[in-house]
C-alpha cells in the first residue's frame, strides 16, 4: 500500500490542484443511466505513481484496485493515459472524481464531474376515478428524470385539450359530463421518449331524454315508440299510458331496452292504442320523463289515389264486359241480357 503526502495529508483526501503542469481531466462526463462510461486523465513521463478517487474513496492506486464494485475496472494505465470504466452507472454514481498524480514528489490533482441522464419515468399516477357532475378533480403524476421531466396533461377527447402543468397536478373544478374520458399524462426530458400513463375519469350524472318523436301508425299495422336518454350510470326505463305502468308481454305489447334506447312495440295497433305515452328514464341521480304520443295514420294520398285509380279500371272492364254480351245476343236474334 502507499499514499500520497501534502502537508501531512493522508491519501483518499482530495488535494485541490496546484500550479497545473500536467493537463487537466475533462470536465464533465455525461452518460446515460445504464451505459458505461470512461473517466481519463492524460498524464506525462513525470509521473510516478496515480490514483483515481470518488470523493474521499480510493478506487484504484497505480493497478491495483481498492474498490470492491466490480463495475469499476481500469482501461489504461500508460504514459500517457490513466483511465477508469465504470458499467452499468446508476444516480448514485453521479458526482465528482478525482485524478490524483505524484510528480517530483509534489502531488497534483485533476477532477472530473460525472452527471448521469435519467430517462423520464412516472412513479406514482392517480388510480382511474369515478365522481358525479359538478364536483372537483385532483389528478397526480408524479415523474423522476434527470434533467427533471416536464409533465403535460391531455384530455384525449375529440378536441385534444392540453393542459400544461408545472408540478404534478392537474385540478379540475366543477368537472362536467364532456369533461369524461381519458387523461393523458406524459413526462419528458431529451434522454428518452417521454413516459406516458393514462387516468380514466367517470362522471355520473342524471338522465337526459332526447328530443322525443311522436309516431303514426295505421291499424293492424305495427307501431314503435322510441325513447333515448343519456346517463351515467345507464339509465333504466318504464313505460306509462296515463297513470297504467305497462308490462312486457301485455295486451301485445313489447319493451325492450338495449343501452341508451327503450322501444315500446304494437305488433297489431288497435283504436284503443292510440294516445299519449310517457317514457320515464331513471339511475340513482335522479330522473325524468317525456310524452310521446301514437297517432292513426291515415292511408297516404298516394295510395289513395292509386286506390282511386284501381276502382275506376274495374268500373270500366265490368261495363265494357256487359255492353260485349248486349251486342252477342242482338247478332244470334235473341233478347239482350239485362
Amino acid at each position: 500500500m502507499w499514499i500520497f503526502m501534502n502537508g501531512g495529508k493522508k491519501d483518499g483526501v482530495p488535494v485541490r490542484s496546484g500550479e497545473a503542469t500536467f493537463p487537466k481531466a475533462m470536465d464533465n462526463v455525461t452518460v446515460r443511466q445504464g451505459e458505461s462510461a470512461v473517466l481519463r486523465c492524460t498524464v506525462d513521463n513525470r509521473v510516478t505513481r496515480v490514483a483515481w478517487l470518488n470523493r474521499s474513496t480510493i478506487l484504484y492506486a497505480g493497478n491495483d484496485k481498492w474498490s470492491i464494485d466490480d463495475r469499476v475496472v481500469i482501461v489504461s494505465n500508460t504514459k500517457t493515459e490513466y483511465s477508469i470504466k465504470i458499467f452499468n452507472v446508476d444516480i448514485y454514481d453521479e458526482g465528482p472524481y478525482t485524478c490524483s498524480v505524484q510528480t517530483d514528489n509534489h502531488p497534483k490533482t485533476s477532477r472530473v464531474h460525472l452527471i448521469v441522464q435519467v430517462p423520464p419515468q412516472i412513479i406514482n399516477i392517480s388510480r382511474d376515478i369515478t365522481v358525479n357532475e359538478g364536483s372537483s378533480v385532483t389528478l397526480l403524476c408524479l415523474a423522476f428524470g434527470r434533467p427533471e421531466p416536464t409533465v403535460t396533461w391531455r384530455h384525449l377527447s375529440s378536441k385534444g385539450r392540453e393542459f400544461l402543468s408545472e408540478d404534478e397536478y392537474l385540478e379540475i373544478t366543477g368537472i362536467t359530463r364532456f369533461q369524461s374520458g381519458d387523461y393523458e399524462c406524459s413526462a419528458a426530458n431529451e434522454v428518452a421518449v417521454p413516459d406516458i400513463r393514462r387516468v380514466k375519469v367517470t362522471v355520473n350524472y342524471p338522465p337526459s331524454i332526447a328530443s322525443p318523436k311522436n309516431t303514426g301508425a295505421s291499424v293492424g299495422q305495427k307501431g314503435i315508440l322510441r325513447c333515448e336518454a343519456s346517463a351515467v350510470p345507464v339509465a333504466e326505463f318504464q313505460w306509462f299510458k296515463e297513470e297504467t305502468r305497462l308490462a312486457n308481454g301485455l295486451d301485445g305489447v313489447r319493451i325492450e331496452n338495449k343501452g341508451r334506447m327503450s322501444t315500446l312495440t304494437f305488433f297489431n295497433v288497435s283504436e284503443k292504442d292510440y294516445g299519449n305515452y310517457t317514457c320515464v328514464a331513471i339511475n340513482k341521480l335522479g330522473n325524468t320523463n317525456a310524452s310521446i304520443i301514437l297517432y292513426e295514420l291515415s292511408e297516404p294520398p298516394a295510395l289513395a289515389e292509386a286506390l282511386q285509380v284501381l276502382h275506376l279500371k274495374t268500373q270500366t272492364v265490368t261495363h265494357s264486359s256487359s255492353w260485349r254480351k248486349k251486342d252477342d245476343a242482338l247478332c244470334r236474334g235473341s233478347e239482350p241480357p239485362e
